[in-house]
């Protein structure tokens, strides 16, 4: 019996065992939207694409499985190009279906024809278009194996409508052979026992742990690490919540607004331990100033980020996890205290720190969100200082309870990521802290929200001004600020009342107090606009141009 190529799509999506899509429909699309009328797969329609591409990579990082889009051609697909872009830099894996004017007129300019696969080229780990409806099949099984294996990432299938609407014999591959693409697993054994022979020599260990951690779900491979070599542990922004943030090992975040014990424990390591970290300029700095007197084992399952930014002593290739697992049992136990009081004495002298006085402190609303939560939801960012602030103040403790935008630093990624997260973890308390101009960049999908019942917890930090943007005019343009002012801000709790959605809105420190944990336990989503300063800095921060151990106090 022979099905359309779309009713085959579908179909192959159910033996994938893809439970639910995030799309948006459109004209080339609907024979896909047709077949999955019968389908018991769950479609999460949004209000605009990138809700949908932000959505599937918020839920992707907090389920650990392949995250699904649908959307038209033209505008459907371009509205897709930051999401993807994101998820490519953040190594998430996402299958991207996009249709496309049939075959005969590609090429002519058609009405909602853009090329897709050749604008998505650079930000997709593998693209294809389409052109035999018959090989469809094949191409979504290797677009589900590709994405999820290796370093994740996300692969489109564009799909011109009359290849859709083709009648073909369906059958479902069952293995995947890819001539040209051989992930390595297995770190090489001569490699790692190199890098336990160093670990046995040095005298100052830092480990230095990025999002390869969460992604590779080796959150507990890392703590018996740092237990086991008694090193103190430090994350990327990406990193964070793959290490207990209550850990005496914890140093807290490296970098640009890194902490300065754990800045100051890298400069003067000698060795430095990267586990799934790919030394991006927001960490290193000056980067003839990183880590100099270390000797480093850089462990990554992308060979092209091993040695790229900074000369590697011992490079092992392969799933951190695998190689952790290989590398644990050669390891000895450390008990030297001398590095760690040293460490110690840094976290002492150099806390983060913030003046408790005047308006409303959104780091004292993160450090009481860490209060009440213990550690342990989910929490959601956007970009900006409420990022920052969250990075510095939450102490994570659930494995993999940070889901925010790092390598592109996409605004309005907040909003739809913690949608798709809580779709993906339903019984689990999933908040997004937010500013308030990222927020406006995606804030349509509260009608999202409020259709799925999901118990979204939203936080703005409304200062009426892009934030971060402020902070750098200030610092780099002598306070000459441009297009920052954000005053004409709606009322946030008014709109979320719109929506049907519960608002709060807070001013003080003692309304925090109050208001925040009763927000907090009420049943469905609530919005909760919090009126902070314009004054309120980000610290500390590294300038640009300068080694991470010169950070200054904002």
């Amino acid at each position: 019996m022979e099905i359309t190529a779309a009713q085959a799509l579908v179909q192959c999506l159910e033996k994938e065992q893809v439970e639910l899509v995030f799309g948006y429909p459109g004209g080339t699309i609907l024979p896909v939207y047709d077949a999955l009328h019968d389908s018991a797969i769950k479609h999460v329609l949004v209000r605009h694409e990138q809700g949908a591409v932000h959505a599937a990579d918020g839920y992707a990082r907090a389920t650990g499985r392949v995250g699904v889009v649908v959307a038209t051609s033209g505008p459907g697909a371009t509205n897709l190009v930051t999401g993807i872009a994101n998820a490519y830099m953040d190594s998430v894996p996402l299958v991207i279906i996009t249709g496309q004017v049939s075959t005969g007129m590609v090429g002519t300019d058609a009405f909602q024809e853009v090329d897709t696969t050749g604008i998505t080229m650079p930000i997709t780990k593998h693209n294809y278009l389409a052109k035999d409806a018959a090989q469809l099949p094949r191409m979504i099984k290797n677009a589900f194996y590709i994405a999820a294996t290796g370093r994740p990432g996300p692969v489109l299938i564009d799909l011109p409508k009359d290849m859709a609407e083709t009648k073909i014999k369906f059958q479902y591959p069952e293995t995947v052979y890819l001539r040209g693409y051989k992930p390595t697993f297995r770190g090489h054994p001569n490699q790692i026992a190199e890098a336990a022979k160093l670990i046995a020599q040095s005298e100052r260990p830092v480990i230095y742990a990025g999002g390869g951690i969460t992604s590779s779900r080796s959150s507990a491979e890392l703590l018996a690490l740092a237990e086991t070599i008694n090193a103190p542990v430090t994350n990327t922004l990406q990193g964070l919540s793959s290490f207990p943030g209550d850990h005496p090992l914890f140093l807290g975040m490296l970098g640009l607004h890194g902490t300065r014990a754990a800045n100051l424990a890298v400069t003067n390591c000698d060795l430095l331990i990267a586990l799934g970290a790919r030394f991006d300029d927001r960490v290193t700095g000056k980067i003839s100033e990183f880590a100099p007197q270390a000797g480093v084992i850089h462990v990554d399952v992308d060979p092209a980020e091993i040695g790229k930014n900074v000369p590697v002593h011992v490079p092992i290739v392969g799933d951190v996890k695998q190689v952790l697992q290989e590398l644990l049992p050669r390891l000895e136990k450390r008990t030297d205290p001398s590095w760690l009081e040293q460490v110690s004495t840094w976290k002492q002298e150099y806390p983060l720190r913030y003046e408790v006085e005047g308006m409303l402190k959104p780091q004292y609303v993160v450090e009481k969100l860490d209060e009440i939560t213990g550690g342990q939801a989910v929490v959601a960012t956007d970009v900006g200082q409420h990022q920052m602030w969250v990075a510095q103040y939450y102490r994570f403790r659930r494995a993999g309870g940070l889901i925010s935008s790092g390598g592109l630093g996409a605004m309005g990624f907040g909003l739809p990521a913690a949608m798709g997260a809580q779709i993906g973890l339903p019984g689990e308390q999933v908040i997004l802290v937010v500013g308030d101009g990222g927020f406006q960049m995606t804030m349509q999908e509260l009608g999202t929200i409020v259709e799925q019942q999901l118990p979204v917890k939203i936080i703005i930090f409304n200062n009426s001004v892009l934030g971060m943007v402020r902070q750098l005019q200030k610092v780099y343009y002598e306070g000459r600020y441009t297009a920052i002012d954000l005053k004409f801000n709606p009322d946030f709790a008014i709109l979320a009342q719109a929506y049907g959605i519960k608002g709060y809105t807070l001013r003080s420190k003692e309304e925090v107090d109050t208001l925040l944990p009763q927000a907090l336990t009420e049943p469905g989503p609530v919005l909760i606009n919090c009126l902070v300063s314009a004054e309120e800095w980000v610290s500390p921060m590294v300038l640009a141009g300068k080694s991470i151990s010169e950070a200054i106090d904002c």
